[in-house]
């Protein structure tokens, strides 16, 4: 396959992924504020396409690329892309699944203190004049068992980093999970209901499928200890956020902190009232490193399909 391919970035990436690129003799658009509607007019001059988690490549957009060997997104999962459509015109989809992992994980740790120790009510009021230091009694990480769903990159990585707190892991996976990983991080191996109903902290790291979606309802909540926290750091749509609201209002659980959501940008989320709910604007993966390795992630394996290495 030539090297003399035209590519379409979508979405705003690490200088990095251009940089590559063009020094491999790729033609680069970059367009990171390009409409869905501008795509459908442009995307039939272009041999590559490559978005973030903002654009959507939908069957519409892909049955008009006449021309397209390469989707490419620059992060870890791929429900923005339409991939049967893609297959359905032997269009190769590729992501960086390696490159978030630490930054995700490291968020979560960041959630979980801030729900276990209140941090962002402490830091509001105080900034309000108000000195609660009697009111915030917290919890602390050390010896609670941690449940992760989806053990990937990210869930082993956080796996790993909740070890070295002294938290006790379980996990579950639809995947069968290594054994010495098993070893490695003393992993209580449970079925998501086990799990749930057993664990002090949540973390999801699954993707959305027609299984996922609101693997937390209801049901599932009504199993959960009235002192567990969730968090959610891979798609909003797998929490049923109206019964979520519902428990978190009652305070038939802890608390929440959500980094995705069902709709976004979730400004105006009723979620985001509760006080015991921490919300971030989906910045799993926004650190400077996270990106600069998603992007050399994603350039080389755009290089090595068009090589024929992979």
């Amino acid at each position: 396959m030539s090297m003399n391919q035209s590519v379409l970035i979508c979405d705003q990436v690490a200088p990095l992924l251009n940089e590559i690129l063009q020094k491999n003799g790729l033609r680069i658009t970059y367009e990171p504020e390009i409409t869905p509607e501008q795509i459908k007019e442009k995307i039939a001059n272009f041999d590559i396409i490559i978005v973030r988690s903002r654009t959507k490549i939908t069957k519409d957009m892909i049955d008009r690329a006449t021309q397209c060997k390469i989707i490419a997104r620059v992060g870890v999962g791929l429900d923005n892309v339409d991939v049967e459509a893609a297959k359905a015109k032997n269009i190769r989809v590729i992501n960086a699944a390696e490159g978030a992992m630490n930054a995700v994980a490291e968020l979560v740790l960041g959630l979980m203190l801030s729900l276990a120790r209140e941090i962002p009510r402490a830091d509001r009021e105080i900034r309000n004049g108000n000195w609660l230091k009697k009111d915030l009694m917290g919890t602390e990480l050390s010896g609670k068992y941690l449940g992760i769903v989806g053990l990937g990159n990210i869930g082993k990585r956080l796996a790993r980093l909740a070890k070295g707190l002294n938290m006790n892991i379980i996990g579950f996976d639809v995947i069968p999970i290594p054994d010495d990983f098993v070893r490695e991080v003393g992993l209580i191996k449970a079925d998501v209901d086990t799990l749930i109903s057993s664990a002090d902290f949540i973390s999801f790291h699954v993707p959305l499928t027609e299984e996922t979606r609101h693997l937390v309802n209801l049901q599932r909540i009504s199993k959960m200890k009235k002192n567990v926290y969730l968090i959610n750091t891979s798609r909003g749509e797998i929490i049923d956020e109206d019964a979520l609201y519902g428990a978190l209002k009652e305070k038939r659980i802890a608390g929440a902190a959500l980094d995705v959501f069902e709709k976004e940008p979730a400004t105006g989320n009723k979620l985001a009232t509760l006080p015991n709910v921490v919300c971030t604007p989906h910045i799993g993966a926004q650190t400077k490193e996270a990106q600069s390795l998603a992007a050399n992630i994603i350039a080389e394996k755009i290089i090595m399909i068009l090589r024929g290495v992979i």
